[in-house]
């Protein structure tokens, strides 16, 4: 009997060692996201939730920035693996000398992104000309938008760099004449009455590779199994949540503390139209990278590469299942 109780203490040791020791050895993702309230939070949440990095063997570190640029700032920095972000900051910052690229594409529109003035406003986009326009930041997709709006639209106005949690507070307290707000935030305030829609960017602007997820090229070459097991699970998590309303519905209202009917316009808008698989080497990447950095560059970016140089094919995901 004592013999078998060593045994079997023994046995428990030397599992309690390995779990230990796989636990350890699991390497970590840290993922940049551009800011809170925004769908690439829902898709990096839901995949924590769902355990999927952990069925691929890795863990995985969330930071919310306060806009996609500081997200790629972060990158830039060693402070992030993985971002979600718009070609045209890969671009802008291959000619600055970071030197990273599209690994997955992510969103073909800018879905649920408006323009906006407060309810009571009279104003129309035709009036913004020597107003003020709230944007998250200096090259920023909410930059771009306004950028791409003083061209098309042939008027002028000062972009307010306020933050993506600066948004709506600047915009109803009247800091700001109008903004450029992405969703649920968006469908939140025009819900509420507190504001209402001048220009729906899902329709103005024509379809392009609005958002991917971007890693370095020395850390893509260093680490590639990595990059690819995170880019299966939060693929796994767009699956996941294509195929659970109700779950996802939950998540948003929950994360971002919206009414669940807030939280369903965001899923129906824009869970439902991201894209399901990431494979950069279909036939249309290029020419929607193209139309992106096209907009960006009516918008005022100078700093183009061509759109080979900013997307890699080296990885297709494969989607985790929970």
């Amino acid at each position: 009997m004592k013999i078998s109780r060593r045994l079997v203490s023994a046995s428990c040791v030397a599992l309690a060692l390995f779990a230990y020791g796989a636990t350890a050895a699991a390497e970590t993702i840290r993922l940049g996201l551009p800011t809170k309230t925004y769908w690439p939070t829902t898709v990096a949440e839901t995949a924590v939730r769902q355990k999927l990095f952990e069925k691929e063997g890795i863990t995985a570190e969330l930071t919310i920035y306060r806009s996609g640029a500081e997200t790629f700032e972060g990158m830039a920095a060693g402070a992030a693996d993985i971002i979600l972000d718009p070609p045209s900051l890969v671009s802008a910052g291959r000619k600055k000398g970071v030197m990273s690229r599209i690994v997955a594409r992510a969103s073909m529109g800018n879905f649920g992104w408006q323009l906006m003035v407060p309810a009571k406003s009279a104003l129309e986009v035709k009036d913004l000309d020597g107003k003020k326009v709230a944007i998250t930041a200096a090259g920023s997709g909410s930059d771009l938008l306004a950028l791409w709006t003083i061209q098309d639209r042939k008027i002028d106005f000062t972009r307010v760099p306020v933050g993506g949690g600066g948004l709506v507070p600047n915009l109803l307290a009247g800091n700001v004449d109008a903004a450029v707000v992405y969703s649920p935030l968006s469908f939140q305030i025009l819900k509420s009455g507190d504001a209402r829609t001048i220009l729906d960017y899902a329709a103005a602007v024509p379809p392009n590779l609005t958002a991917g997820w971007i890693v370095t090229d020395r850390f893509a070459e260093a680490k590639p199994a990595l990059v690819q097991k995170a880019l299966n699970a939060l693929y796994g998590a767009v699956r996941f949540m294509r195929d659970n309303r109700d779950v996802t519905v939950k998540l948003i209202a929950d994360l971002y503390e919206m009414p669940p009917d807030i939280a369903a316009l965001e899923y129906d808008n824009s869970i439902m139209k991201l894209e399901t698989d990431g494979d950069m080497a279909v036939p249309n990447v290029l020419p929607a990278v193209q139309l992106s950095l096209d907009l960006a560059k009516l918008g005022g970016l100078k700093d183009i590469v061509p759109p080979q140089d900013v997307i890699s094919t080296a990885f297709k995901p494969v989607p985790t299942k929970p």
